[in-house]
């Protein structure tokens, strides 16, 4: 006889709070912060408008909860130095490609203060520590964090906002080829003024 405790059941509420983020999730990468309404979301999710302001009391905590997001960084201690550049660009396209979360930020962090802040602090809470960790240097972090994000936002954008035709058209291959080098010089070279 198994004398573990079970485990407790989901709640109800625990099931309609994730069914309004995936749809709000949707609906702001379809609509962008501005265009987005909870009474669109909470059609989509087939809900009232009022459950969605009873869970989340606003637009602006909704969508700070919906694109909450784990940029699931790499260990860089652990990768062979010469390819931490490679190694990079490679995670954040399986981060841009797997979840749509990002692109929503992009999508309405370029016309969006709210959305801009919570792309500010994702990249400012989770990048700039990983890099103090690789690097050992506190003070150089946050300028290369600004670089490494100046690289991955613009392609991102190119390629999965805009859609640019070259952009879209390159292979995995040729965009770690032609930004590995750039992320590696971020990452891994001394700063001008410290030469």
């Amino acid at each position: 006889m198994d004398q573990r405790t079970p485990l407790p059941k989901p709640r109800r509420s625990d099931a309609t709070r994730a069914t309004i983020l995936q749809a709000a999730r949707q609906r702001f990468a379809m609509d962008g912060y501005e265009r987005a309404t909870i009474r669109a979301i909470a059609a989509d999710a087939r809900i009232d408008p009022a459950m969605v302001m009873r869970y989340f009391e606003s637009k602006e905590k909704l969508f700070s909860l919906a694109v909450e997001f784990d940029l699931r960084l790499p260990d860089l201690t652990a990768v062979p130095r010469d390819q931490v550049g490679a190694a990079m660009v490679g995670h954040f396209l399986d981060m841009w490609e797997a979840d749509d979360t990002l692109q929503v930020l992009l999508r309405t962090g370029v016309t969006n203060d709210a959305a801009a802040e919570r792309m500010r602090s994702i990249f400012a809470a989770q990048l700039a520590p990983m890099i103090v960790e690789f690097t050992g240097e506190p003070a150089l972090a946050p300028n290369r964090a600004v670089l490494v994000g100046s690289q991955v936002l613009g392609m991102a954008l190119c390629r999965y906002i805009l859609k640019l035709p070259p952009a879209v058209a390159m292979s995995r291959e040729e965009i770690v080829g032609w930004l590995g080098p750039t992320l590696q010089r971020y990452l891994t070279e001394k700063a001008l003024s410290s030469r």
